[in-house]
């Protein structure tokens, strides 16, 4: 249930996005350009890293939402949990696992990040475009969590997260909005 009183206890982000269309309608496609445009990251890796920072800042909200997205897009189900659960034992490729350590600092001390911490992500294999996209979506995870939190949003169910992750594959960050839909 939202802190707000003037808005409906169902409230979450979509429908604080209807009425501010000024400020999400290029949200929305901002989002867009970053989770579905073009990038060295896949979809579902955009989705991962979203996820796996909502969560290890705590925010239920965006964690289970985007986890789901990431799962829709074909990551191993249980990933980003078990990622936040011991990120030292979960089985994944070290130049995931090297781009993860990043986005968890970004996201919760990003004053400490120093040219060391950029420089194992490049010999993980990565280069500057995918460091790059991985700290925007990383920033949008921080703006999220926050915007989630400030207003009391409360999760969806994974069940209602698993439905709408489905939608958010389907019709991406733009359309998946009445308000801001293009292709009306």
């Amino acid at each position: 249930m939202s802190f707000f009183k003037t808005l409906p206890p169902e409230a979450g982000p979509p429908y604080v996005y209807t009425l501010y269309p000024d400020i999400y309608g290029p949200w929305s496609e901002m989002s867009q350009a970053v989770m579905n445009g073009p990038s060295p990251l896949t979809q579902g890796e955009r989705e991962l890293i979203f996820a796996y920072a909502a969560g290890a800042a705590n925010c239920k909200l965006v964690h289970i939402a985007h986890s789901e997205v990431a799962y829709a897009w074909g990551v191993q189900r249980g990933l980003v949990e078990k990622l936040l659960e011991d990120f030292d034992n979960t089985p994944v490729e070290n130049k995931l696992r090297a781009m993860l350590a990043y986005v968890r600092k970004v996201m919760l001390t990003p004053s400490e990040i120093g040219q060391g911490d950029v420089d194992t992500v490049l010999a993980a294999g990565w280069d500057e475009k995918a460091l790059h996209d991985a700290i925007v979506v990383t920033a949008r995870a921080a703006f999220m969590s926050r915007f989630a939190g400030g207003h009391g949003f409360t999760p969806l169910t994974r069940e209602a997260a698993a439905k709408r992750a489905v939608q958010r594959v389907e019709q991406g960050y733009v359309n998946l909005y009445p308000t801001f839909r293009k292709d009306k």
